[in-house]
């Protein structure tokens, strides 16, 4: 068997262990698993007259009402975050020093806050209304996360870019919008995705204010029918849901991360000088 320079490729021996224990793992999983299920059938949570309120029309229409909610709330959130962190990653960036100084206190302030105290301060200090205060308070901490992520990708790109187009006489804005940016956003974009689904995760926040989302709803249903606590059927219907939301999310950013990968970056040619070349602004023969 072949190495690599990482480590020796498993013999046959060494794959015989990893299958024999990788059916261990699955059977230990697989026992928990059942454990479970078990536990909740003896303790009567599969009874039917527990799940028999989910197939009322109103039910039904406040779960729905709900998720409709979370899904608002994300969307704007997402949208704001992207353009707060373009903003602060921009002045991260900035030539100026105080500009650059601002936007580094912004985003390493809004990165420490916990997101509830956000969240918390905007609702009771501010008085904001409970959708303004989710948006605003995923707005700042997930914005500040995302500008050390387009800073990063920015300075990911190979120094001598920027550098060769500097030399061409290009000014900083062109060499940010036509060479920096389009080849950090293949290094940006699955973490960016990856970002926005702490954002949908963190929508469920919008309870702790009286916000009317999924979760909200789910436990607005458990208080007012005949459950003991905990909840178990209505956790079984919300967080299958908002479990599939997150996956859906880091699916995409995986195969989005996938195609960056399978397609090749398009590197230009650039031909020999011939007698007779112009650069701009040359002398003219």
């Amino acid at each position: 068997m072949s190495s690599t320079a990482l480590y020796d490729v498993p013999g046959p021996r060494t794959r015989a262990r990893h299958r024999l224990y990788g059916v261990v793992a699955t059977v230990v999983i697989l026992a928990l698993l059942a454990w479970a299920c078990y536990l909740l059938y003896d303790t009567g949570q599969f009874e039917g007259q527990k799940w028999t309120p989910f197939e009322y029309q109103g039910i039904q229409e406040l779960l729905l009402k709900g998720l409709g909610n979370t899904l608002k709330a994300f969307a704007v959130a997402a949208v704001l975050s992207l353009v707060l962190g373009t903003v602060l990653a921009a002045g991260r960036l900035s030539w100026h020093r105080p500009v650059r100084w601002l936007s580094t206190l912004l985003v390493e302030f809004f990165r420490a806050m916990p997101v509830l105290v956000m969240i918390f301060f905007i609702y009771v200090a501010l008085q904001a209304e409970p959708l303004t205060a989710l948006v605003v308070g995923l707005t700042l901490y997930n914005g500040s996360v995302l500008a050390e992520v387009f800073r990063a990708g920015v300075h990911s790109v190979e120094r001598g870019q920027h550098e060769a187009a500097y030399a061409l006489g290009m000014r900083k804005t062109q060499v940010m919008t036509h060479v920096l940016v389009p080849q950090a956003v293949r290094a940006m974009l699955p973490t960016i995705i990856s970002q926005l689904v702490v954002a949908l995760k963190d929508t469920s926040l919008g309870f702790l204010i009286t916000y009317e989302e999924f979760l909200h709803a789910g436990k607005l249903i458990a208080s007012n029918l005949d459950y003991d606590l905990p909840f178990i059927p209505v956790v079984l219907v919300i967080s299958p849901i908002y479990i599939g939301m997150c996956m859906l999310l880091s699916w995409f950013a995986n195969w989005v991360g996938k195609r960056q990968r399978r397609n090749p970056k398009v590197e230009g040619e650039v031909g020999a000088a011939e007698p007779g070349t112009l650069l701009p602004g040359g002398p003219q023969q």
